[in-house]
């Protein structure tokens, strides 16, 4: 077998290593098989790659290589080790944005290397120009869209921005207009390949991804996160085109499907359409409170919610982001073996966009040894609501809010929720009476069943705790 022969070979195991990893990912119980193939595709790639450019290469070449694999494992190791389960959607977010400009810089290079050197010998046919052209600009294009949109949801994911919607005067036109002249430039490029033309096209991508993503506001993250990831897929297989990289056309078509169904189911969790979370406009981080007065609030402790929590036969915990910030999952999960030795029946209700990445609590409960079992999903409990004894409801908000359903007028009307209200008791965990991070009033924190223990959800349970 030649070594070419070898290297595709490669590249088609590592390629199933990963269509196996996606399958492994989709259930907890093979999550970690999953994560075990993903890591052995990826090895597999680099040690076929390291192999070709042994041979195609100089010397210095293949000692480049290897330097910025060992810096990038270095960093990569050390990200690993130091970043807490809440910052993970900034991180996957600034991970999306080093595929976006490793596409444009492979998009710029395809151009330096073949367009840019009309006279010289090239590997691309002269009749096959045109089509490369169209690979470079559409590669660059995509990349520099997911680079700087990545950017910007790092950076409201990580609180360095305000996630308020950026509300311009007829941004969807510009979004529209952005895209034709990019079909013009396109065009154009295709015609008679410039520096100057693929400049504008880089700066038109540039300022589209930040304002797609700025003009989303907090309540669509999660859908923005699995956007941004399936743009980070077509972009590398762009990449993949212009390289003539089968592993990566592959892998990035892998990447950039699961993400845009992803999205989807996403979208359809919250009753939008996709055309609407890139239209943005949605979510107010900080807002004020409705003029509604919906009464007021009653206050627990901890003993009281204890006691409660002996006296019942069922109880469903409904997690969110709160529960994130404050750690607080090891508690829980403390909480949920102990309640399970008293007797109680103990589940988990999870909304599809609980948190501020697609499974997020999921994986802190996964992470804190919760029995995959007792987690379900929002389709799988919500009719048991009305035959709970008691809901805690700890940092969640607006997968929560009954507004959705009675309110035609709120700016989540239709998004379907967890039925925490029709239980029995409902203990809500908050540090205080603000809005979510959609910015929407919660009419359950004031209903007669409902009871506000206030603090950190995570002394707040350690207090149960004891209390049991």
């Amino acid at each position: 077998m030649s070594a070419e022969s070898a290297v595709q070979a490669a590249y088609v195991v590592a390629a199933l290593l990963f269509i196996l990893s996606l399958a492994g990912l989709s259930r907890h119980e093979t999550a970690k098989a999953g994560n075990a193939f993903g890591m052995a595709g990826m090895a597999v790639a680099l040690a076929a790659t390291i192999g070709l450019a042994a041979r195609s290469s100089s010397g210095t070449g293949v000692a480049l290589l290897a330097c910025a694999m060992v810096v990038g494992a270095a960093i990569g190791l050390w990200r690993a080790r130091r970043v807490e389960m809440t910052g993970m959607p900034e991180l996957i977010a600034i991970l999306h944005s080093f595929v976006g400009l490793a596409a444009v810089l492979v998009g710029w290079n395809g151009y330096l290397s073949v367009e840019a050197r009309p006279d010289e010998q090239t590997e691309v046919p002269a009749g096959l120009l045109g089509i490369h052209s169209a690979e470079v600009v559409i590669g660059v294009f995509i990349g520099a869209v997911t680079f700087t949109g990545s950017i910007v949801a790092f950076l409201k994911l990580s609180g360095r921005i305000r996630s308020n919607p950026l509300m311009l005067p007829g941004r969807n036109l510009l979004n529209l207009g952005a895209l034709a002249a990019f079909v013009g430039l396109t065009v154009l490029f295709v015609v008679g390949p410039t520096l100057g033309l693929l400049a504008a096209v880089t700066v038109l991508a540039l300022a589209l991804g930040w304002h797609l993503v700025a003009s989303i506001g907090g309540g669509d993250m999660p859908v923005v996160v699995s956007m941004l990831n399936s743009y980070s897929g077509w972009a590398a297989a762009a990449s993949g085109f212009l390289l003539d990289n089968d592993l990566l056309i592959v892998t990035g078509a892998l990447v950039g499907s699961s993400g845009a169904y992803l999205s989807y189911v996403m979208c359809r969790a919250m009753n939008r359409s996709f055309l609407s979370v890139i239209a943005g406009g949605f979510g107010n981080e900080g807002a004020t409170a409705s003029d509604v007065d919906h009464g007021e609030h009653r206050e627990i402790t901890a003993e009281d919610t204890a006691q409660l929590l002996k006296e019942a036969t069922s109880v469903v915990i409904t997690p969110g982001y709160g529960m994130a910030v404050a750690q607080a999952q090891y508690p829980v999960a403390e909480l949920t073996r102990r309640l399970r030795e008293l007797g109680v029946a103990v589940r988990f209700g999870i909304h599809p966009v609980a948190g501020r990445l697609p499974g997020h609590m999921n994986v802190l409960l996964a992470e804190a040894k919760v029995p995959y079992d007792v987690v379900l999903e929002m389709d799988e409990i919500n009719d048991d609501f009305p035959d709970t004894s008691v809901v805690l409801v700890i940092g969640a908000n607006d997968t929560v809010n009954p507004a959705a359903i009675d309110d035609p007028g709120s700016p989540i009307a239709g998004m379907p929720v967890l039925h925490v209200w029709e239980a029995e008791d409902v203990v809500v965990f908050k540090r205080s009476m603000s809005t979510g991070y959609a910015g929407v009033q919660n009419p359950l924190f004031f209903r007669q069943n409902t009871a506000m223990l206030f603090g950190d959800a995570k002394e707040r349970v350690e207090d149960i705790l004891r209390a049991l």
